[in-house]
């Protein structure tokens, strides 16, 4: 089975041809009892902090689903500069269901849910208590306006997907090859978090090796402007952003969005974690 069969992707959305595992449940019934770490920090996550801001998500030349329209975000928050990892998931949830192995590559084969309980699971360690500390996932108007950086292109880098210029190599495309791991220079394989050049505001992977998933339901975006918005209150797919490993250059774009069944798992689907500062 493939995930293009799976998936419920439409015209516009990316279909990969990723061989679908077992749907167990890939968490357990409790966390493990040795060597609990005290913190987010102590297991390796990393945060930037994202500043308050306007600005315009979509884009007229993308998909029919990229309405562009003003979004303003009244709050900072905080995102993890990567997508956890397979060691950061398993010291947490004593499992890596991962099908391309590697303790510093993204975890994949993870569902919606699954990230939500990974989420619950750091935010109850000891440190993070104290702290008042709930980590959760972003939003998808979050996640586009910290992929976006200040930027309005196609890319966080500019607008350049063709396959020559000053980044250009045999399989990458231009800046795109030298920022994310996609169809043309992936191998058909996730690699290690970090391995490609960041973002203005210090964001590593937004634009490839896996997509991740948001908070949102899926659905239509509005005409209008819109403040902190978070989707529609339920659906039968959840969003995910991002470029992946076997997707091609368009859909690793900023704005580009994907929709899946938040039960299934598959080889390109990860995450990162969100951070509201406390007392917000």
């Amino acid at each position: 089975m493939v995930a293009a069969a799976t998936c419920g992707c439409e015209q516009g959305q990316p279909t990969v041809p990723v061989a679908v595992k077992s749907s167990a449940p890939t968490t357990t019934n409790k966390p493990t009892t040795v060597g609990i770490p005290k913190s987010a920090r102590a297991i390796g996550i990393e945060l930037k902090l994202i500043p308050a801001g306007t600005f315009t998500m979509g884009d007229a030349n993308g998909d029919e689903d990229e309405t562009p329209h003003q979004v303003t975000l009244t709050k900072p928050f905080k995102m993890g500069v990567h997508e956890i990892t397979q060691a950061q998931y398993e010291l947490i949830m004593g499992v890596n269901p991962s099908e391309f192995k590697g303790a510093d590559h993204p975890v994949e084969m993870v569902s919606y849910e699954d990230a939500l309980a990974f989420c619950r699971r750091i935010s109850e360690l000891p440190a993070e208590i104290a702290a008042g500390n709930v980590y959760r996932l972003p939003t998808e108007a979050e996640w586009e306006y910290a992929c976006r950086a200040g930027t309005a292109t196609k890319y966080s880098f500019g607008d350049d997907d063709s396959f020559f210029g000053d980044y250009a190599n045999f399989f990458g495309a231009s800046e795109l090859g030298d920022c994310a791991w996609f169809i043309w220079n992936s191998e058909d394989a996730t690699h290690p978090v970090g391995s490609k050049r960041s973002n203005a505001w210090g964001l590593c992977g937004m634009h490839g090796n896996v997509v991740e998933w948001c908070q949102d339901w899926y659905g239509d975006y509005p005409s209008g402007s819109v403040t902190d918005p978070r989707g529609p209150s339920t659906g039968p797919w959840h969003v995910f952003r991002g470029g992946c490993w076997g997707f091609p250059a368009e859909q690793c774009r900023s704005a580009a969005r994907g929709r899946i069944d938040p039960s299934l798992r598959f080889a390109y689907v990860g995450f990162r974690v969100c951070l509201s500062p406390s007392g917000q």
